[in-house]
């Protein structure tokens, strides 16, 4: 049969069909299957919420900003395996496509083995370094090590999604992360409710439901008959496709360490309000995490449209996935944002009842749910900017105008307005600053794309 017989079938959708409906045919299995994602979390903070204590959620929380800044430089690769493989997939360049698919799963399971090793190593000492308190530094670390022991089913299953949705298959990798997350669900409430394990438990659940999704994906690409099929004989390293895929997904990681090195420090001034306000910052940003899954969604589906219609050379429409992405990013970012902060008394006793928590966890969301729309002139065109090429430009904003100027407000603003409202303030005010230059990046390389194929940019 032939690999490439379902091909047609998706591909005229991002590079022919209506854009609008397209992005959101693409973007609802990628929203649900990052509101699965983000009930591992939930379920981590809920479960050892509600059954091991305050000590027990504030470890989790203290752990949270060290584990996304480890894990998000590897899986910001992942984003260079989707762009590339984008390309090659509309550009119909099949070799290039398959060495691709075989490099990006190499480089998973490598860099996912040599950063579980590393996790369990440091996991004290930064911890310790991002100013945990000294009571929790041990449940912590436990959760830490024993988290880490999933990273590299993690890497696999993101790389694993990442190539399935360049070529539009957005649905399997729903369909594993579900199954998935109910075993994660249930595991939690097993190993933390019925046996006592507190974050031992949580972090076992989830490394055994990484573990899960990672074995469905590499099944799937091992059994497939479309284009992305997986053969271990084939699995090795090419060192152009590897530079080409690094040279998009470095600069992604590094913007996703970024955030991660912001919230860290943001998590240090957390942590100096003690445990009932780091325990209303976990709930907070958990529920804040929900709200902006439908952007994040819109984001990857203006990425791999973007990739794909790149490698088509079909370069006029990248300026209309601009006007339809950020339209409808703006319309679900503000609409779930205020909606979120509407339903605040009632979400929240999904992971607590104690009504200190619940009063600064509402404080917090009013700055991140309510303005959390800001986002959005950020994800469109630094995910366009990706797939055509310029992943440094989207890096080097982050760097300066998110994680640097964030650095500067806890330093200044924060310093002498000891408030969570003036600490929160740093989440829109940061992220308006990067929107800003993310547009003007934008438009600076995309008129250079389309001058260099001698295409008038009014025409776009």
């Amino acid at each position: 049969m032939n690999r490439y017989a379902n091909h047609k079938a998706i591909v005229p959708d991002m590079i022919e069909g209506p854009l609008a409906s397209g992005m959101i045919k693409y973007a609802v299995p990628i929203l649900l299957s990052s509101l699965i994602q983000l009930f591992f979390n939930a379920a981590d903070v809920a479960v050892v919420g509600r059954f091991s204590g305050p000590d027990a959620l504030a470890a989790v929380s203290a752990s949270g900003p060290v584990a996304n800044l480890v894990i998000q430089l590897f899986i910001g690769m992942s984003v260079g395996a989707n762009v590339l493989c984008a390309q090659f997939d509309g550009g119909r360049k099949r070799e290039n496509f398959e060495k691709a698919v075989h490099t990006a799963i190499t480089v998973a399971a490598l860099c996912g083995i040599f950063l579980m090793l590393a996790g369990m190593l440091v996991a004290k000492p930064v911890l310790r370094l991002s100013g945990a308190p000294a009571e929790i530094l041990p449940l912590s670390a436990l959760y830490l090590r024993i988290y880490f022991v999933g990273v590299p089913f993690s890497l696999v299953y993101n790389f694993g999604a990442a190539i399935l949705r360049s070529v539009g298959d957005t649905r399997k990798p729903l369909q594993y992360l579900t199954i998935a997350g109910a075993l994660n669900v249930v595991l939690n409430v097993f190993f933390v409710a019925a046996l006592g394990m507190g974050v031992a438990g949580v972090a076992t659940a989830t490394a055994v439901s990484q573990a899960t999704s990672a074995t469905l994906v590499i099944r799937d690409m091992l059994r497939t008959d479309r284009n992305y099929r997986l053969d271990p004989k084939k699995l090795h390293i090419d060192t152009n496709i590897l530079l080409r895929m690094l040279g998009i997904g470095i600069p992604a990681g590094i913007q996703n360490s970024s955030f991660s090195i912001a919230n860290l420090l943001i998590q240090s001034a957390v942590n100096s309000f003690g445990s009932t306000v780091m325990a209303a910052s976990a709930i907070a940003l958990s529920i804040e995490s929900f709200c902006f899954v439908g952007v994040e969604a819109l984001g990857q589906a203006a990425l791999t449209f973007t990739g794909q219609n790149y490698g088509a050379g079909n370069y006029k429409r990248i300026g209309h996935i601009l006007r339809d992405a950020l339209a409808m990013e703006l319309a679900t970012g503000i609409a779930l944002g205020d909606l979120a902060y509407f339903l605040a008394p009632w979400l929240m006793r999904i992971y607590t009842t104690d009504p200190e928590v619940m009063a600064y966890a509402r404080e917090i969301m009013f700055i991140v749910c309510v303005f959390g729309f800001i986002t959005c002139f950020m994800s469109v065109p630094f995910n366009i900017l990706r797939g055509i090429n310029h992943s440094v430009y989207p890096m080097i904003c982050t760097i300066l105008l998110v994680c640097v100027l964030r650095v500067v407000w806890v330093l200044t603003v924060f310093a002498h307005f000891r408030t969570l409202t003036v600490l929160y303030m740093a989440w829109p005010v940061t992220k308006a600053c990067a929107g800003i230059a993310g547009f003007i990046g934008f438009f600076i390389y995309y008129r250079r794309l389309l001058k260099s194929q001698r295409i008038s940019p009014s025409a776009s």
